[in-house]
């Protein structure tokens, strides 16, 4: 079984900074990532936020980038799926590729897409609804699409989608936005855009394609039908968290508690980025994050020697 100082789980942001960290500090260092280098950030068209990009960035160029620096020092890489990981010194982590051990962990595996979780959503998949605007919103040009949701990434959506779609409709539960202004003030002012207030998806139609949504007035009670091609949910988060659970503390939402130097309640195990607790789920903070579990695991290793 092959032995590393340090196991880093997730390829975003957060992991790639840990692993460049950690592998420049000479730690022998494994990256284990279960779809693609650079994580959610690889499906923003363009990344406006981001120190030293004064003209913004792709997503996905940022994410490569990412991965052509934290592989420069060494920081050994492989896709996988993590299976389990069990306690004890050193850690065992179990992946689709085989198992590999460790003095030290990092947990760097982020989030994924939440669902409505209502009647059909499952069933039309990839056959009108989508979590994704980036990635889906070209198969919609000159279509009528909508929206869930009312902060950053539902807003970035919508304006990213009017670029193919006709129409744009923007659903969501409460009567005002909490997008930051800027992006409110874009929104607001779009020509393609139209705003549903107050509503909630009751359920996703259609046979073999999305036809319309069911929708519910969540003052009134009053149910009405809305046609469109598309439905783009944007509501939010959910930490991969999940093999965690039993030697983790973790919160009510699912999140990793950590202290401010990103060591959780198991001794020489850490966690960056998006899946712990209080995050600012901003690529900056995740990649703080991760330098600062790197450094917090070598001197782990340092006290260990």
């Amino acid at each position: 079984m092959a032995r590393y100082e340090v196991i880093i789980i997730g390829g975003g942001p957060a992991g790639l900074t840990a692993g460049l960290y950690t592998s420049r500090a000479g730690l022998k260092s494994l990256l284990v990532e279960r779809g693609i280098f650079g994580g959610q950030i690889v499906n923003a068209t363009l990344v406006e936020n981001y120190p030293g990009f004064p003209e913004g960035i792709s997503g996905s160029e940022l994410g490569s980038l990412m991965h052509q620096q934290a592989t420069k020092y060494g920081l050994e890489v492989i896709i996988a799926e993590v299976t389990g990981l069990a306690p004890g010194q050193p850690y065992n982590v179990s992946t689709t590729e085989g198992s590999f051990e460790a003095a030290a962990m990092i947990i760097a595996a982020g989030s994924e897409y939440r669902k409505l979780g209502v009647a059909g959503e499952e069933k039309l998949s990839g056959r009108g609804v989508s979590y994704c605007a980036t990635c889906d919103g070209f198969l919609f040009r000159d279509k009528e699409v909508a929206v869930i949701g009312g902060g950053d990434t539902a807003i970035t959506d919508a304006l990213e989608l009017s670029r193919h779609a006709k129409k744009v409709y923007v659903i969501h539960r409460r009567d005002q936005l909490r997008a930051g202004q800027v992006l409110q003030e874009r929104a607001f002012a779009h020509p393609k855009l139209e705003f549903i207030w107050n509503t909630v998806v009751e359920e996703v139609l259609g046979d073999r394609l999305l036809e319309r949504l069911q929708l519910r007035n969540v003052k009134t009670g009053q149910l009405s039908n809305l046609k469109v091609d598309g439905l783009f949910v944007a509501v939010g988060l959910m930490p991969n968290s999940q093999q965690f659970f039993k030697i983790l503390e973790i919160d009510d939402a699912g999140y990793i508690v950590t202290d401010e130097m990103m060591a959780t309640s198991a001794t020489g195990v850490f966690a960056a980025g998006d899946i712990r607790r209080n995050s600012a789920r901003q690529i900056a903070a995740a990649v703080g994050d991760g330098a600062t579990a790197a450094m917090s695991a070598f001197r782990y290793l340092q006290g260990m020697s």
